[in-house]
C-alpha cells in the first residue's frame, strides 16, 4: 500500500468515526470521561507511588525513620485513586458499550430500510445471502472500532500526561521513551493498513459464505428431492474454507504484528533501566524518581496496545463499512410525493397513459392504454411472457414504467406518499411468503385491525374453515415461511392479508393457483358478493377466473390485442388457443358459457 492509498484509507477510517460518533455523542462523551478519569488516575497513582516510595518505603527498609504517622496517609492517598480509577473504569465501560450498540442497531436499522427503499431492479443484481451478511457481519464490523474508541481517547490523554511526567523527571530518558514508541506505532499504522486489503476481502468472502448458506435452506425442498445434499455440503465447505485461510493468514500477520510490538515494549524497558541506573549513579535522578518512571513506562505500553488495537479495528471496520455504504450509496431509490389516500367507499378507477416498460433489454410492455371503471373485476389473459404478471407489479407500483404513467383516480402512482399506497392498492403473488408467527399477525401484518376484521379477511378468503382446525386457531405459530401449511392455505392467508386492508384496488397474479378450481371459484364468487370496495384485477390461467371476471384483457406480446367479455374475444386465435388449452387440463369444452 503506497503512501497516498494509506493516507486515504486513514481519512476514511477517521470519517467513519466521526460520523458514528454523530449519532450518539453523549455516550462517546461519558465513555470518553471516564476514560480520562481512569488516565488521571493512573498519572497520580504513579506520582502517589513515587512519593511513598521516597517518604516511606525507602527510610523504612534503610532504618532511618520509624513509619511514624507516615503510613495511614499513605494508605489514604492510595485507597482514593483505587476509587477514582474504579469510577473512571465504570463510566468508560459503560460509555463504550452503549456508543457501539446503539451505532451498531441504528446501522443496521438504516441499511435494512434503505435496502427496502431501493427499487427491485437494484435487488435483482444482488445475492440475498450478501445482502444478509451486509446487514450483519458488517453492519457489526463498521462499529468495531467504538468498543476501544473512548478508551483510545483516554489513553492519548495518558501519553501525554506520562511523557510530560517523564520530561520533568528526566528529559534523557523522556526522549529514550517517546522516540521508541513512535517507532512501536509506526510498525502498528503500517501493519494494521497493510491488512486494509485482506479485511474487504474477508468481508466478500463472508458474503459468499452467507449466499452459499442461503440458498442451501431456502432450497431445503429442492436439495433433498434431487438428493444433492453432499453437492451442497461441498459448496458450503469449500467457501467456507476460503473463508478460513483469509482469516487465518490475517490472524498470523496479526499475530507477528503482536510479538514485534510486544518484544520492542520489553526491549524499551530494558533499555530505559540502564539509562536510569546510569542516572542515579549521576546523581541527576532519585531511587523515587527511577521507580516512578519504570511506573509510568510501564503505563505507556497499556496506550500503546490499545492505539495498536484501534488501528487494527479501524482498518476492519472502514473495510466493512466500504459494503455498507455501497447500500447507502446506491442511487435507485423508489421516488414518492405527497399524496395520501382517500376515505372513498368505491373501487379504484385505474388508468393509463401509453405505458411502455422493460427490465433492461427489449421492452415487456409496449404502448398500454388500459382504463379500468371503479369496482370492476378484469381477467388479464395472455400466453406464457405476454407481460402479465409485469402489468401487475406495475399497477402495484412493485415497478414504474419505463415511459408513460398508471393513475388511481387521476392521481398518478409515483405521486403517493410511501406509507399511502399500501391503503389504496393490494398485491397478492402465486408465491404466498409467510412469517414465522401466528395466523392473525400474518394476516394482519404490520397493523393492529381487530379480530373481527381479520376473521372477516379469513372468511372472504376460504381461509377460516382451515384456521379453525388448527390447535389454536388464529394464534397458532405457522412456521418460517408457513411451512407447516398447504401451497393452498398460504395463499388464502395471503389473499386475506391483502383483503383485511380494505383497498380500492385488488391485485391477483395467479394468487389461487395452488387451491382446487371449486375453491378459486367459491374465492371468486365471495369478493364479488361481498361488500367489498375494490376493484380487482385477476392475472388468470384457469377458466373458472375467466369466466367470472365483468371484463377480459387479452395481452399478447407486451399489447393488449383484445378486450371485452368472453365470447367477443374468442375471435382472436390466441386467446382461443389458450381457452383450449385450459380446457383440456381441465376436462372441460371451449363451448362452455359462463352459467
Amino acid at each position: 500500500m503506497d503512501r497516498s492509498t494509506l493516507q486515504s484509507v486513514l481519512r476514511r477510517g477517521l470519517s467513519l468515526i466521526g460520523r458514528l460518533i454523530s449519532m450518539h455523542p453523549v455516550a462517546y462523551v461519558a465513555g470518553a470521561l471516564g476514560a480520562a478519569a481512569y488516565v488521571g488516575a493512573i498519572v497520580a497513582a504513579a506520582v502517589v507511588i513515587g512519593n511513598v516510595a521516597d517518604d516511606l518505603i525507602i527510610p523504612v527498609l534503610d532504618g532511618d525513620v520509624p513509619h511514624g504517622d507516615r503510613f495511614w496517609p499513605a494508605m489514604a492517598a492510595i485507597a482514593g485513586v483505587a476509587l477514582w480509577k474504579a469510577t473512571g473504569i465504570t463510566f468508560r465501560r459503560i460509555g463504550a458499550g452503549w456508543l457501539q450498540a446503539r451505532c451498531q442497531a441504528d446501522v443496521r436499522e438504516n441499511l435494512i430500510d434503505r435496502m427496502l427503499r431501493l427499487e427491485l431492479r437494484w435487488h435483482q443484481h444482488r445475492g440475498v445471502g450478501d445482502l444478509l451478511a451486509v446487514a450483519d457481519s458488517d453492519a457489526g464490523g463498521a462499529t468495531w472500532i467504538l468498543a476501544p474508541l473512548p478508551y483510545a481517547t483516554g489513553t492519548v490523554l495518558l501519553l501525554i500526561g506520562t511523557s510530560v511526567l517523564i520530561f520533568i523527571i528526566d528529559p534523557l530518558m523522556a526522549a529514550v521513551a517517546v522516540v521508541s514508541l513512535a517507532l512501536i506505532i509506526a510498525i502498528d499504522v503500517r501493519g494494521s493498513w497493510l491488512m486494509f486489503d485482506v479485511y474487504e476481502e474477508i468481508q466478500r468472502d463472508r458474503g459468499e459464505v452467507g449466499r452459499v448458506v442461503h440458498e442451501s435452506f431456502d432450497g431445503a425442498l429442492t436439495v433433498k428431492a434431487l438428493g444433492r445434499e453432499r453437492y451442497e455440503t461441498e459448496r458450503l465447505r469449500t467457501a467456507s474454507e476460503v473463508l478460513r485461510d483469509r482469516i487465518a493468514a490475517m490472524g498470523t500477520t496479526w499475530a507477528g504484528y503482536r510479538i514485534l510490538v510486544e518484544g520492542m515494549l520489553g526491549v524499551v524497558t530494558v533499555v530505559l533501566l540502564i539509562v536510569g541506573a546510569t542516572r542515579i549513579r549521576a546523581g541527576a535522578i532519585s531511587n523515587g524518581d527511577i521507580i516512578t518512571i519504570a511506573y509510568l513506562f510501564s503505563l505507556l505500553t497499556i496506550p500503546i496496545r490499545v492505539v495498536g488495537f484501534v488501528l487494527w479495528d479501524m482498518a476492519h471496520s472502514s473495510a466493512a463499512w466500504t459494503r455498507v455504504q455501497a447500500v447507502y450509496d446506491a442511487s435507485e431509490l423508489v421516488p414518492y410525493g405527497e399524496l395520501d389516500a382517500r376515505d372513498i367507499g368505491t373501487g379504484a378507477a385505474v388508468d393509463t397513459s401509453p405505458v411502455d416498460f422493460s427490465y433492461g433489454d427489449g421492452l415487456v410492455l409496449r404502448d398500454l392504454t388500459m382504463p379500468i371503471p371503479p369496482g370492476r373485476t378484469i381477467a388479464i389473459v395472455g400466453p406464457t411472457g405476454s407481460g402479465k404478471s409485469t402489468l401487475a407489479t406495475l399497477l402495484a407500483r412493485l415497478w414504474d414504467p419505463t415511459t408513460g404513467a398508471i393513475r388511481i383516480d387521476d392521481r398518478d402512482l409515483r405521486d403517493f406518499a410511501r406509507s399511502a399506497l399500501p391503503g389504496e392498492v393490494a398485491f397478492v403473488s402465486q408465491e404466498a411468503f409467510l412469517f414465522d408467527d401466528t395466523v392473525a399477525a400474518n394476516i394482519a401484518i404490520g397493523g393492529q385491525p381487530d379480530p373481527a376484521a381479520v376473521e372477516h379477511a379469513a372468511n372472504l378468503a376460504g381461509a377460516a374453515e382451515f384456521i379453525d382446525a388448527l390447535p389454536l386457531r388464529y394464534d397458532t405459530i405457522l412456521g418460517e415461511r408457513g411451512t407447516t401449511l398447504s401451497g393452498g392455505q398460504r395463499q388464502r392467508l395471503a389473499l386475506a392479508r391483502a383483503l383485511v386492508r380494505m383497498p380500492r384496488l385488488l391485485i391477483l397474479d395467479d394468487a389461487t393457483s395452488a387451491v382446487d378450481s371449486s375453491v378459486e371459484a367459491e374465492i371468486l364468487e365471495s369478493l364479488k358478493r361481498a361488500e367489498l370496495p375494490a376493484t380487482i384485477v385477476i392475472v388468470a390461467y384457469r377458466r373458472a377466473s375467466i369466466l367470472l371476471a365483468d371484463e377480459i384483457i387479452y395481452l399478447e406480446d407486451g399489447r393488449i390485442l383484445g378486450r371485452g367479455h368472453h365470447e367477443e374475444l374468442l375471435t382472436i386465435p390466441g386467446y382461443a388457443k389458450i381457452l383450449e388449452a385450459y380446457d383440456e387440463d381441465s376436462g372441460q369444452t371451449t363451448a362452455e358459457t359462463v352459467p
